[in-house]
């Protein structure tokens, strides 16, 4: 099975895995993907979360594409994004890495 996903995607440059059942069935998946510590990276910005803000909102304001929020969940060490949805809280804004 090829899984290919978007270049931008988070899962794009993840390996697949392999597990036969015990009926010889083939179910293939990707690794886990790790969030990555935080490197230094050309910050975009820094955004101060308020009342209204939301996540997808965001990122589309600031990287053009609502569903890169798991940039800004990664350059904050963010396992979840409702982590960043503290009023007050200063998120980090990277640029996107050339693939």
């Amino acid at each position: 099975m090829d899984q290919a996903f978007p270049a931008e995607s988070r899962y794009a440059r993840i390996e697949t895995a392999t597990l036969t059942a015990p009926a010889g069935r083939e179910i293939v998946y990707l690794r886990r993907r790790f969030v990555p510590q935080v490197a230094p990276g050309t910050v975009l910005a820094e955004h101060v979360f308020r009342a209204g803000d939301r996540l997808d909102n965001l990122t589309a304001r600031y990287l053009g594409d609502p569903e890169q929020f798991w940039r800004v969940c990664d350059a904050n060490a963010a396992l979840n994004p409702s982590e960043l949805s503290e009023i007050g809280r200063r998120l980090v804004i990277l640029l996107p890495e050339e693939s």
